[in-house]
């Protein structure tokens, strides 16, 4: 079941902030969205989400408009995660894991502990998320979205607050979540973690694709040198590149 983008221009704030984009997304790889400060990246990611309103252009899932589709039904299907997310209460962190089941109105216990599981919450499940620090906080916001079961995760800089461990876990865990078939899309800031780990690469500027393809395609030192301004080189092997910049 394809997401797709078709067109796709969006406003925030009364400016175009995406401009026309046409980008399928397919399910079974992770796609990364990277591109700077202010390329749309996050706005991109929420019209994906069916959360920001196009101004013209649609998006789709399955061929269905992602518009008329109802709300539960959108909720299933998607979980998103914000860049900056708002918790509205200080309840424990397992309740708040457990908030993701809200769109199957069920507990999906199974789920939930999964999720605990993946995301190193075991210790922590009874603490309120007011004593948490920003990396837990983190986590347990991620588990919440795949308590869901989505079966298309979207998620806005997940590795952002998190330690080099934890870093290392969640990639791991949602490689597993694409090759068991779900749709997974990241926005990235990290170009050597989109290079090692997605399976497709799109690159945003000024609300526009400046490229996309499969990473070592779509992540040039041509391509980082116009998008970025930065003269770079990638060193190494195959799954383990590291972007070197200035030379």
């Amino acid at each position: 079941m394809n997401l797709v983008a078709d067109h796709l221009t969006l406003h925030r704030g009364g400016r175009p902030v995406v401009a026309g984009i046409s980008a399928a997304f397919e399910p079974g790889r992770i796609t990364a969205i990277v591109g700077p400060n202010g390329a749309g990246k996050s706005s991109l990611l929420l019209g994906l989400a069916g959360l920001l309103e196009a101004s013209d252009g649609a998006v789709t899932l399955g061929g269905e408009s992602l518009a008329r589709l109802h709300p539960r039904l959108r909720a299933q299907a998607i979980g998103y995660l914000p860049q900056s997310p708002d918790i509205a209460w200080d309840v424990a962190v397992e309740a708040l894991v457990a908030l993701g089941r809200l769109p199957w109105r069920d507990r999906g216990t199974t789920a939930i502990e999964a999720a605990v599981a993946v995301l190193d919450l075991e210790a922590l499940r009874h603490r309120p998320v007011s004593q948490l620090s920003g990396g837990e906080r983190a986590r347990v916001l991620l588990a919440r979205v795949l308590a869901g079961e989505p079966r298309w995760i979207l998620a806005d800089e997940p590795l952002a607050a998190l330690d080099l461990a934890h870093q290392l876990a969640l990639v791991s865990h949602l490689k597993a979540c694409a090759a068991a078939g779900q749709g997974v899309v990241v926005v990235l800031h990290d170009l050597a973690i989109a290079m090692n780990n997605a399976d497709h690469v799109l690159v945003l500027k000024d609300g526009r694709v400046a490229a996309a393809g499969a990473p070592r395609e779509a992540l040039t030192p041509q391509i980082i040198a116009h998008v970025w301004g930065v003269t770079a080189q990638w060193l190494g092997e195959p799954g383990r590149l590291g972007l070197v910049t200035g030379v």
